[in-house]
């Protein structure tokens, strides 16, 4: 059972790296002749979300550049109301470090989108244990902790540095959450399948809160899956048939969540979400979604059903709260939220996208 403390300076800590994101729209790259920029990163999507709808005083722990694309990220990361705790590095004007480019268009009806990254000399990947005082940061309380998979595939250190603070917020009594967010292509360059497996198990061994669908659990974790073959991606069985080994192998976690998407386009899916709370599943229900940008969407959920814990709500009303901003979240521009907590609440309840007058 989630003991979560009932005060803090912080009620959430985000550890991992930030990014901005160049989107041409539903142009592909090739043919882009203008950007959008968005401030993102897995793990910091949360904190703003966080911040920015719920209410929460949540926190970032990354590498920052000193150079102007590391100020503009800066710039937002303290518009959405994230207090940043950062490591610094001075960029030599020509190589680096840097911060993160990550591509991604939107893509349009039967063509999927693409993403792509440039990490090159990444200023997060040279975080190293040792970095950031934790005992400093979580001095006057810390009500939860939260890295991921993504943050985890940088680098032979980040995993160090993502264990070294998850100790230190069980030390500080925080509850510690980790989306293991398996991403192909980082794990590749990182070392392949195996290195992933045994890299997040020495993580998610430190974890209360489990974000995953059955496909991160299987890849980032090697646990074996079941059968599905031919079955509705928005059905629950094949996720939760998985929870029994999770939690023999990681007893130590209480909760696992995942949103459940079937793609019909890229812009039309239908979207759900499951919870198992020590030892009861919960599911959200099934809604129609017209998509404009489907990147954070899961950041979205994640940071929603966070938020109904952090608030007191039961497992299934955190689930719901969860599953409403996530989908709200795929109506904006950009990989963070724009919503608000009466329009999160509102469609929790059940509510149609009927105009308010």
């Amino acid at each position: 059972m989630l003991k979560i403390p009932d005060s803090g300076a912080l009620d959430f800590l985000a550890v991992g790296a930030l990014v901005h994101r160049l989107d041409p729209g539903v142009v592909p790259f090739p043919h882009a002749s203008e950007l959008s920029i968005h401030v993102s990163g897995g793990e910091y999507n949360c904190a703003a979300n966080l911040a920015a709808c719920f209410g929460m005083r949540t926190g970032i722990a990354a590498a920052m550049v000193s150079y102007p694309i590391g100020d503009m990220i800066d710039r937002s990361v303290r518009a959405m109301g994230v207090r940043p705790f950062y490591r610094r590095f001075e960029h030599d004007g020509v190589r680096g470090p840097n911060m993160a480019t990550v591509y991604s268009d939107r893509g349009a009806g039967v063509r999927a989108p693409e993403v792509f990254y440039n990490r090159a000399n990444e200023a997060a990947a040279q975080l190293r244990p040792g970095d950031f005082d934790w005992a400093a940061i979580m001095r006057n309380g810390l009500r939860w902790l939260h890295s991921g998979g993504i943050f985890a595939a940088l680098s032979p250190a980040t995993p160090q540095v993502i264990v070294e603070a998850m100790q230190a917020a069980k030390v500080a009594g925080a509850v510690v959450s980790f989306d293991l967010n398996y991403r192909h292509k980082l794990w590749q360059v990182a070392g392949g399948a195996e290195h992933a497996h045994g890299t997040l198990r020495s993580i998610v061994s430190n974890v209360d809160v489990l974000v995953g669908n059955e496909e991160d659990l299987q890849q980032g974790l090697g646990i074996a899956g079941p059968q599905t073959a031919g079955q509705s991606k928005l059905d629950p069985r094949a996720f939760l048939r998985m929870i029994d080994r999770v939690t023999a192998e990681f007893p130590g976690i209480s909760v696992v969540a995942t949103t459940l998407r079937e793609v019909h386009s890229a812009n039309r899916h239908d979207w759900s979400a499951v919870a198992w709370v020590d030892g009861d599943a919960f599911t959200a229900p099934v809604r129609r979604l017209d998509v404009y940008d489907r990147v954070g969407g899961g950041d979205g959920f994640a940071a929603g059903f966070i938020y109904g814990l952090l608030a007191g709500e039961s497992p299934e009303a955190a689930l719901r709260l969860g599953w409403a901003h996530g989908a709200l979240l795929t109506t904006f521009p950009g990989d963070t939220t724009m919503a608000t907590l009466d329009q999160v609440r509102t469609m929790a309840g059940g509510s149609s996208a009927r105009i308010v007058r």
